[in-house]
């Protein structure tokens, strides 16, 4: 898939001195950030389905020390 965007010109700066100092390729850089950032992103979203859920279902949270004193922990 081919996609465009748009950088500012200090990005396209920083891009390109990375991409001449290692050798690799602007592309490379590009779909590392973007697959980093997706993955922040979907663990974001997980955790706010989960809390959601978590409420909607009516519970409630505990302080860890009464979790550690109900369990003996």
């Amino acid at each position: 898939m081919t996609i465009s965007i748009r950088l500012t010109p200090e990005e396209e700066e920083r891009l390109e001195k990375l991409s001449q100092r290692t050798g690799r390729s602007k592309s490379f850089y590009v779909r590392a950030a973007l697959r980093e950032h997706l993955t922040d992103l979907e663990d974001a979203f997980a955790a706010d389905e989960s809390l959601g859920a978590f409420e909607a279902a009516g519970s409630r949270s505990r302080p860890l020390a009464a979790l550690k004193a109900e369990t003996e922990l």
